[in-house]
């Protein structure tokens, strides 16, 4: 069961590298991608009116973590129902 389950996050790690990162970060493996992507430290900071999500700064920037999510609600709307 561990194995499918290692494989099963693998494979899944490699569909979001290939069609969810962009060009310049593409190369990077599995480790870097999970080390800088996912085991971030981060604050959420709420207000009345808006929420703050803020970041270590070892993290990748504000503007790759941007289009990376971007990409990742574009592939949303690829899928069969519409957007």
């Amino acid at each position: 069961m561990r194995l499918q389950l290692h494989a099963l996050a693998y494979n899944l790690a490699n569909f979001l590298r290939t069609l969810a990162l962009p060009e310049e970060v593409q190369h990077w493996s599995l480790t870097s991608i999970r080390d800088k992507l996912v085991k971030i430290g981060a604050k959420l900071v709420s207000h009345a009116r808006y929420a703050i999500f803020q970041m270590a700064k070892v993290a990748v920037s504000r503007d790759l973590f941007r289009r990376i999510l971007a990409n990742i609600a574009d592939l949303r709307c690829r899928a069969p129902t519409p957007c």
